[in-house]
């Protein structure tokens, strides 16, 4: 914010806080500065007809209508891979966390019980199948951690990737049924809402572990609690959810689930370069040259 109130004039939100305000500055806006979270619908666009780009801070950018902006001509930018890093660090952060129980044994240690006796066991990590839902940019780096682990590796994806030696499953479902962890990391977005259903936990059985750095949109939340509630899968670890900051009860109140809030890409090093580089796409549009980082076609 600093940055871009240095350089533009800003109308933080305003939109949301002050719709007559917001009329009124709406002819003179040229530009969106949006978070991975921010809804920037066709309705919003309609109402700036001096819109000329729209900067994502977030490899994410489901909220964005980019159809509705690309036939304005309305480029798009986001900012990959300086998050790839602490994403992969903390899928494997919470997996480790889930099977391990981390969260449960710090809880049990500080409420004083373990004079009492020891505390209940974990599922080891080392050697164990691991499946991803997504084998882009942060799926791969995911990969390569756990490879450090000696787990054997298996993705979806919605194409396969001959370059890897991992094996490929033709959907979330056949991929599930034969991993011990299913790490989602797919893109959100209308194309995989839900993708991870009543089925796929089914598939993923009562030993399974399902992980969520990807978009809450992309697991069937409610069907994750049934599949919780019944034993249908043995654990979940998640930082998103598909309202957010709304977490359900239900998802709260369990001791077989790992909760963190939205976290994944929160270190100062990369939300300092995440910001640098949302700036940069704006400061390079002004400037008229080619942008740094334009969402994929």
């Amino acid at each position: 914010m600093e940055a871009l109130r240095a350089a533009y004039v800003v109308h933080d939100r305003l939109h949301q806080t002050d719709p007559v305000a917001f009329a009124a500055a709406a002819p003179r806006i040229r530009a969106i500065a949006a978070s991975g979270e921010s809804k920037v619908p066709r309705g919003l666009m309609d109402q700036l007809p001096a819109l000329e780009v729209i900067s994502v801070f977030g490899v994410g950018y489901d909220g964005v209508d980019v159809a509705a902006a690309r036939e304005r001509g309305v480029p798009v930018t986001h900012t990959p891979d300086v998050l790839t890093d602490d994403v992969a660090d903390m899928g494997l952060a919470l997996l480790l966390a889930v099977a391990r129980r981390i969260p449960q044994a710090d809880r049990f240690v500080r409420a004083g019980q373990w004079p009492g006796g020891p505390a209940p066991l974990g599922r080891k990590v080392s050697g164990a199948r691991l499946g991803i839902v997504g084998l882009g940019r942060i799926g791969q780096a995911i990969a390569r951690r756990a490879e450090g682990f000696g787990m054997s590796i298996a993705y979806t994806a919605r194409r396969e990737k001959p370059a890897t030696a991992y094996r490929y499953y033709p959907t979330s479902q056949a991929l599930a049924a034969e991993v011990d962890f299913l790490m989602v990391i797919t893109p959100g977005g209308d194309a995989t809402r839900g993708l991870i259903n009543a089925q796929v936990l089914t598939a993923l059985g009562p030993k399974g572990y399902l992980i969520n750095v990807a978009r809450g949109s992309v697991v069937d939340q409610a069907a994750l609690i049934h599949a919780l509630e019944q034993g249908q899968i043995a654990g979940a670890a998640l930082d998103v959810f598909e309202d957010e900051p709304n977490v359900p009860p239900a998802l709260a109140a369990r001791d077989d689930v790992v909760l963190t809030p939205h976290v994944a890409s929160a270190t100062w090093q990369t939300r300092r370069a995440m910001a640098d580089l949302a700036f940069g796409n704006l400061q390079a549009h002004f400037a008229g040259q080619p942008l740094l980082t334009p969402v994929p076609q």
